[in-house]
């Protein structure tokens, strides 16, 4: 866990609104440079937002972690190098239709952004970050 995740830190986290998951989501990538999924056997897990497919990212371990609880818990935390990210899975998700589900909550609603809108946003915090 790193250091600036204390439990304080998490329990103020986990009250996010979808956007303010939607701005440290992305500060996160940008800043360690990966992207977190979960993925078991079968390939990387999936979820059904709004009738739409897609592909839940955690901005770091910890949280990517405490999904894989009942039908995940078989689940690994894996991450994806953002270059790898942007140069294969973005196009790959585009090809097959399927979104981005961002930091997603249990049971709560999750934001759900098109592979290529989730691709402008992290080029966007990118700008910023070299700012």
């Amino acid at each position: 866990m790193p250091a600036s995740l204390t439990p304080q830190r998490i329990a103020e986290i986990e009250k996010f609104n979808l956007e303010q998951r939607l701005k440290y989501t992305l500060k996160e990538i940008i800043k360690n440079d990966e992207i977190w999924i979960l993925t078991d056997e079968a390939g990387c897990m999936m979820l059904t937002v709004e009738d739409e497919d897609g592909i839940p990212i955690w901005p770091n371990e910890l949280f990517a972690k405490s999904w894989a609880v009942d039908e995940w818990q078989a689940c690994i935390a894996t991450p994806i190098k953002l270059d790898k990210w942007l140069k294969d899975w973005t196009p790959g998700m585009l090809d097959d239709d399927l979104a981005v589900v961002v930091f997603p909550k249990q049971d709560e609603q999750s934001l759900l952004l098109f592979a290529d809108e989730f691709d402008f946003e992290l080029k966007q915090q990118g700008k910023k970050a070299i700012k």
